[in-house]
């Protein structure tokens, strides 16, 4: 990519710098409480009370859609607590059922909806790569605060005050980076970090966590795949790579160079990236319209577009492998 479009990655970094200031520090709490799927099942109903506004026919970027998405969350960060109390012995059941029924609700109402698919592709991997700068600023503030909170009480004991944080930081992720990179972001950098010593685990878990979004960023301004799942995937690998080197010691270095060159020559097939790359533009140009009209029709010509790409491409691919072989 060209300096010019590197940069179009820049809000994405900070989004990314921004979700792991929480999350790293909040993962471990979870990781040390042992409810490790509460922020998927949050993170689900943060996602439902979204899909239940846009249903609703509000503004997609209003303050009644942030309304509707912590209101959810906090109702269903209160009922943990009552289960927490209630049903401490069937805790993570109560919260894998959670995470279900939400799931479930949000695909019967995305059901009425002609871009539910992509809808719920955009709950599920997040669009950071189209986040705007103006976006952080009120997710900054409100990131400021928890980690004030953080920092003043001890939320180890304050499980009212840890909910309560959780469901607003949770709620306020999700809609920037999607469910499943606030999972990751919360729980693999707390994975990695969880057999140092404790004085070292907040910082061994930043650096596993900006290892990752960087690496996945790259990934994904070299080869045009998607963002959010490019950052998973670069947050597991970063794990794994810190792994081998504390189980292993420097006998992990070669490894970890092998690894890493194989992981540099992934992506289209030489050859093919002008038609990887013009497909990927045609999706993102659908998506955009997807999201912004609820009328099938007003983008069925962008959709059209993509898919005569993706004929392409597909071709492009094929008469690359007849041109090298099997």
């Amino acid at each position: 990519m060209l300096g010019g479009e590197w940069a179009i990655l820049l809000p994405a970094f900070l989004a990314g710098l921004l979700v792991l200031s929480t999350h790293v520090p909040l993962g471990q709490l979870v990781l040390e409480r042992g409810i490790v799927f509460i922020d998927l099942a949050i993170a689900q109903v943060a996602g439902f009370g979204v899909v239940a506004a846009d249903a609703m026919g509000w503004e997609p970027q209003g303050w009644s859609v942030q309304i509707s998405a912590v209101t959810a969350a906090l109702s269903c960060a209160l009922f943990l607590l009552w289960t927490e109390r209630r049903l401490a012995a069937l805790q993570e059941a109560v919260i894998g059922v959670v995470f279900v029924v939400a799931a479930s609700a949000e695909i019967t109402l995305l059901a009425f909806n002609p871009h539910g698919a992509e809808h719920l592709k955009d709950l599920l991997v997040g669009q950071i790569l189209w986040v705007e700068p103006i976006q952080l600023l009120p997710v900054t503030i409100a990131y400021g605060i928890v980690l004030a909170a953080i920092l003043l009480f001890d939320l180890r004991r304050r499980r009212a005050l840890f909910y309560l944080l959780f469901a607003v930081t949770i709620t306020a992720s999700v809609q920037l980076v999607g469910v499943f990179l606030v999972f990751a972001s919360l729980i693999i950098p707390a994975l990695a970090a969880s057999g140092t010593a404790p004085r070292y685990r907040l910082v061994f878990g930043y650096v596993v966590g900006l290892a990752g979004y960087v690496l996945g960023l790259m990934a994904s301004g070299t080869w045009d795949v998607p963002t959010g799942a490019a950052i998973v995937c670069a947050l597991a690998v970063a794990a794994l790579l810190v792994a081998a080197v504390r189980l292993f010691g420097l006998r992990a270095v070669p490894v970890v160079i092998v690894l890493a060159a194989v992981l540099t020559g992934c992506g289209p097939p030489p050859g093919v990236e002008d038609s990887w790359r013009r497909m990927n533009d045609a999706h993102v140009r659908y998506e955009r319209c997807a999201l912004s009209y609820r009328e099938a029709p007003v983008c069925s010509g962008l959709l059209s577009a993509f898919r005569a790409e993706q004929a392409r491409h597909n071709a492009d691919v094929e008469a690359h492998r007849a041109t090298v072989g099997p």
